[in-house]
């Protein structure tokens, strides 16, 4: 009897425990390093980071921790629908989930890989692309259920392909080595009707009108790294990046103008509003607004300095992801 009243009171604080570690989970989360945040059809946010946490909200003050079967640093998130979406991470993690991010299965998982993947993009249930670190892509038409990898080695310089060309028939083992390393990082995409754009290391942007297959890469307009690219509501393309650069190419324009930002750091996120604004988001707290369409912008520096990593337009506020959890943001009209 002794023993059974011991059992009992170990498994009842065993609850108790779980449910305060439950109830302790989503604050401390919600004030991690967070990466990606993404709004589902104005109703719902999910964002993702740090080893495998993601949350979920629809309010964006109260935040509930979702299960997740990894532990992976997340970098994305992406959902198609108000169920289906997908997260990628580190270790070329892709995690898939069929009830509006309740609950996510493991689609891959490969950490000997050892590179990240930075994002991913579904057109459809069963289309996607995931993207990453020195070139890493990979493309799934059952949804997930198998990736395959790709190698787009037109994004290398001439002399890149030529010794990868030669290298290949000397030794195939190096050769498929230096494949996966000598690629640039592919940072984001952006879909657009039957278009994909995506930009990445070394003043990479790129369009393709065959979800990826084949790629069409603009000139350099700036050898550095950009990390976001988007449309605004009258088809001008904006792309931000490293060093405060933001370009942008007008509807029907191949070329790029610089648009100038006034500040040097890092620009990592651009957010569009259903009231013509424009917002990028950057290292140490930086946050520009344009209200011309991207020609030009002004400050509005947030106080604490923290890098502002990734955003989106809720409920007529900024609700953005960074190193220290989740930061609602006001701005006035």
């Amino acid at each position: 009897m002794r023993l059974l009243v011991i059992l009992i009171i170990f498994l009842c604080s065993n609850v108790v425990h779980a449910q305060l570690l439950s109830a302790r989970q989503a604050p401390l989360a919600s004030q991690s390093l967070l990466l990606d945040i993404t709004n589902i059809a104005q109703s719902k946010l999910v964002a993702v980071g740090e080893r495998g946490h993601i949350l979920l909200s629809v309010d964006g003050v109260q935040w509930q921790q979702a299960n997740v079967p990894v532990q992976s640093t997340l970098t994305a998130v992406f959902f198609l629908d108000e169920t289906h979406g997908w997260a990628v991470g580190h270790d070329a993690t892709i995690l898939a989930s069929k009830d509006g991010g309740e609950t996510w299965q493991i689609q891959q998982y490969l950490p000997q890989v050892q590179k990240p993947l930075l994002d991913i993009l579904f057109t459809d249930k069963n289309n996607g692309i995931a993207i990453g670190a020195y070139g890493l892509f990979y493309r799934t038409t059952d949804g997930g259920q198998h990736w395959a990898i790709e190698y787009h080695n037109e994004f290398l310089f001439p002399e890149d392909q030529e010794y990868l060309a030669e290298l290949k028939l000397e030794d195939e083992v190096a050769f498929l080595d230096e494949q996966s390393s000598i690629l640039p990082h592919f940072n984001r995409m952006f879909a657009n009707g039957d278009n994909l754009y995506m930009v990445g290391e070394i003043g990479l942007i790129a369009k393709s009108d065959d979800f990826g297959v084949t790629w069409q890469q603009f000139d350099e307009i700036y050898p550095g790294s950009f990390y976001d690219i988007s449309l605004t509501n009258t088809g001008t393309a904006l792309v931000a990046g490293l060093r405060g650069n933001i370009f942008r190419s007008a509807k029907g324009d191949s070329s790029w103008q610089v648009s100038n930002s006034a500040v040097t750091a890092l620009l990592s996120s651009i957010i569009l509003t259903n009231d013509q604004r424009i917002f990028i988001l950057g290292n140490n707290g930086v946050l520009l607004e344009s209200r011309d369409d991207g020609v030009t912008f002004v400050e509005h520096p947030q106080k604490d300095g923290k890098a502002l990593i990734s955003g989106v337009w809720f409920n007529n506020k900024i609700i953005a992801v960074s190193d220290v959890g989740i930061k609602n943001i006001n701005v006035t009209k």
